[in-house]
């Protein structure tokens, strides 16, 4: 227990050691943008010796520095910083003991006649948003952002050029740039640009008319078709039952003989042959006969009738069987 004791102390001592010099660091760093600052109030060049005082006030608040900081805004122009900085001055002089209020008193009689003197020559500038303005509409006066309580009342302003800018939820930012003279009262009404429109969907394009249906082909050229085919098998069936009768003919001479010129005496085999040459014979004129007249009128239809738009071709195809005993031709289509 004593030995934490003592490490507490020697902790805290440490500390202590470690501060000091960063609080002296800052305290240098104090004392030399105020005596820079002064130096450029006293020769005229505000612009720069404000700042170096706000900064060094900033660092190490006192109510000396705080004073002439305050006189230099003054001497600037900017009489409404000016009243505040004396404002601040007066209230910490208000909190000090009686024997350091004595040690200002001069100043504190200086600062009371500039706030009674600077009072009157402050502007006052009145600021506010047109009407249906959006809820969140962000409003900057020289980079401060306004909150609504301070829209639509006057506020004291420092004389010379403002910007303030606007800014709805979603729309583009404005921006109004205004000078004010000393003493003088001003009520903007400022501009806000409404939230980009979003972009109506565009229009559905219109499709192009869908073609008609395929009506497929009419009963007429259907028949047609179906004719055609039936021309082609009876000029097949006539052509392979002449062959045949042909054939039968020759098995015909070469088993008979000729007894008179309208009589024969044929061999059993060659009377057989006779008897198919003459059926063969009579099938394949009237299949050749038949398949001319099919084919003949389905090419005069075909080339009459107009074709239906993407009428697909028929499929029409044919097989030819023979034998010994006959043939024949079996015909397929596919529509």
């Amino acid at each position: 227990m004593r030995f934490s004791w003592f490490r507490s102390i020697g902790l805290g001592v440490l500390g202590v050691a470690v501060a000091t010099p960063a609080g002296a660091q800052a305290l240098a760093v104090a004392e030399s943008h105020f005596d820079r600052g002064r130096a450029d109030m006293l020769a005229g060049r505000y612009e720069t010796g404000c700042p170096a005082l706000a900064e060094s006030q900033r660092l190490d608040p006192r109510p000396g520095r705080l004073f002439t900081l305050a006189e230099c805004e003054a001497k600037w122009g900017r009489i409404a910083t000016a009243i505040a900085r004396y404002n601040d001055y007066l209230a910490m002089v208000d909190r000090m003991s009686e024997s350091e209020r004595v040690k200002q008193a001069a100043r504190h009689k200086i600062a009371l006649g500039q706030r009674s003197a600077l009072a009157p020559l402050v502007p006052q500038l009145t600021l506010s948003l047109p009407p249906g303005t959006p809820a969140g509409t962000r409003v900057q006066c020289d980079g401060i952002t306004l909150e609504q309580p301070s829209l639509g009342v006057a506020l004291p302003v420092d004389p010379g050029e403002h910007v303030v800018t606007t800014q709805a939820p979603g729309g583009a930012m404005a921006e109004t740039r205004f000078t004010i003279d000393r003493s003088e009262s001003k009520a903007i009404v400022l501009e806000v640009k409404p939230p980009a429109a979003a972009k109506p969907p565009a229009p559905p394009r219109a499709k192009p008319p869908a073609p008609p249906p395929d009506q497929g082909p009419s009963g007429l050229r259907v028949a047609t078709y179906v004719a055609g085919g039936l021309g082609v098998a009876g000029l097949i069936v006539g052509s392979v039952t002449g062959w045949m009768a042909l054939d039968a003919s020759g098995v015909a001479a070469d088993n008979c003989r000729d007894v008179s010129p309208d009589r024969a005496r044929c061999q059993p085999d060659g009377l057989e042959a006779g008897n198919r040459a003459k059926q063969l014979g009579l099938v394949s004129t009237v299949g050749f006969g038949a398949g001319v007249a099919l084919v003949g009128a389905s090419a005069l239809v075909f080339l009459l009738e107009p074709s239906p738009r993407r009428q697909p071709a028929p499929e029409v195809s044919w097989e030819l069987t023979a034998g010994q005993a006959g043939g024949g031709v079996v015909v397929r289509s596919r529509w």
